[in-house]
């Protein structure tokens, strides 16, 4: 069910959204947090099909704030909100309110969310795009627990992780972090299967990539060696290289599906490590609304003078 309100309020969509649940039968909300979506109309309907797919797992209220200014001398006349709201088969599994904030609304969307969060249930902010510089300081960061933007996703990925280093607050995470995940369970079952002493590391992949370079400070803080950062034609994170004294441990990802796990003595293995979509990956995030330590060690760790000056050796 779909309904749309133009010139409204906060209360007024607030009303309209218990009306619509007792319109498909569900007045009861079994809703486990609120996800605020800030995003611009260019990148809205990717952001939202990606949480509404997400919201199969996590049953939530998604409110897309898209922000649309008004220009010209009558910029205060247009200040206005406008409002689709989308519930039952339209929302996944929970309610997806679109707020298209004009004029000087787009200062106050703090205001304009509060309302409409769910009572007593977390909530999560993500800036698919064009995230701020310091979320925890934003008006919509301020009303969250956990804040997700994506590094990756700006103009200048290394840039950005950087500005997210400078600024972090505990809740906060990145999608070039996410994308880890399977990297990280991989090369830590690799060396669970090979305890061997780590001398070397190398990572592979793409230039200027944000996973990358977070794979690779978590590498020295968890290994304790220097890691080189090698440019590769991608897609994505390629390859990572572990230095023993009885040979390198390797994993290879050439395509972004399959990638081969290579040990000292053993034969080659296949493992699964497809690049994930945008809805996997905030699912993801969705299950785990703790701060993450392991993240903010990585992110707050300063490159190896490998990643600015000369490349350390490979490995032997």
């Amino acid at each position: 069910m779909r309904t749309e309100l133009t010139d409204t309020t906060s209360s007024k969509v607030d009303r309209a959204l218990l009306e619509a649940r007792r319109a498909i039968g569900s007045p009861a909300m079994g809703l486990v947090l609120t996800l605020v979506i800030a995003t611009d109309e260019e990148n809205a309907y990717d952001a939202i099909r990606a949480a509404t797919e997400a919201s199969r797992e996590h049953p939530c209220r998604i409110l897309a704030v898209v922000k649309r200014s008004s220009r010209g001398p009558h910029r205060l006349r247009q200040t206005r909100l406008d409002a689709e709201l989308r519930v039952g088969s339209d929302a996944g599994t929970g309610e997806v309110v679109v707020l298209r904030l004009h004029g000087a609304l787009t200062e106050q969307a703090g205001s304009v969310v509060l309302p409409l969060l769910v009572p007593d249930a977390p909530v999560v902010a993500w800036w698919p795009a064009d995230a701020p510089a310091d979320p925890a300081r934003d008006p919509l960061g301020a009303l969250a627990q956990r804040r997700i933007t994506d590094s990756e996703a700006a103009a200048d990925p290394l840039a950005a992780l950087a500005a997210q280093g400078a600024a972090y607050a505990s809740g906060d995470t990145d999608l070039a972090w996410t994308r880890l995940t399977p990297w990280r369970a991989l090369l830590a079952a690799a060396l669970d299967q090979k305890p061997l002493p780590v001398t070397g590391a190398a990572v592979e992949s793409e230039a200027g990539n944000p996973s990358a370079e977070l794979l690779a400070r978590w590498l020295e803080d968890r290994l304790g060696v220097p890691v080189e950062r090698v440019a590769t034609g991608g897609p994505v994170i390629t390859g990572v290289r572990l230095g023993t004294p009885e040979g390198d441990i390797r994993v290879d990802r050439p395509d972004g599906v399959l990638a081969t796990l290579s040990l000292p003595d053993s034969p080659d293995r296949t493992a699964a490590l497809k690049i994930r979509s945008t809805a996997e990956l905030l699912s993801e995030e969705l299950r785990r609304l703790h701060a993450d330590e392991v993240y903010a060690a990585a992110l707050r760790r300063r490159p190896a003078p490998s990643a600015a000056g000369a490349p350390v050796p490979a490995p032997a």
